[in-house]
Order: C-alpha cells, then structure tokens, then sequence
C-alpha cells in the first residue's frame, strides 16, 4: 500500500454560495479521502484532501472539470507528505 498524500488546493472564481463544499465533500467521501472543504474570505475555497494519490488527483481532475457548483477559473495545487490527522471530510 503507497503511503497517502496531502492535496492542498485554493479554487478560485465563483465557488461560494452555490453549493461547492457540499459537491467537493461528496466527491472525497466517494473516493475514500479525509479532510475539509473552506471558504475564505476572499471568496475562495480551500480543499484540503488526504488519501491515496491517485484519489487524489482524482478529486484535483474533479475540481477542475467543470462538473462542480459555481465557476471555477483556476485551482493551485500544492502536495505534501499525508500526516493521516484527519477523519471523515467536512464542510467548514
């Protein structure tokens, strides 16, 4: 078993209010990862993910696709060592 990763991701444009934490949580229960979903007060959101990479990358693809509530215009990705601190996913 590979050991998991951390995806730490700002989504940008418009992801408030429209129900993206609600849709990116499901997302990450459905691919098995741990974490939260964040707004900030600049009107992003900040995913953050905990799992298997290629879970992932899976849940990066997703965020970016279009598929997801609102508008995305662009989403940072910075990856990190898993430190398996976190249980369940929230909305935060």
């Amino acid at each position: 078993m590979e050991d998991p990763v951390r995806l730490g991701a700002w989504v940008h444009g418009h992801v408030q209010g429209v129900g993206f934490r609600w849709w990116t949580r499901a997302r990450a229960l459905e691919l098995g990862l741990t974490g939260h979903a964040t707004n900030a007060r600049d009107g992003r959101v900040h995913v953050v993910a905990e799992g298997p990479r290629a879970r992932c990358e899976r849940l990066l693809a997703l965020l970016r696709s279009g598929e997801a509530p609102g508008r995305v215009s662009l989403v940072v990705e910075n990856w990190e060592p898993g430190r398996g601190d976190m249980v369940g996913f929230e909305e935060r």
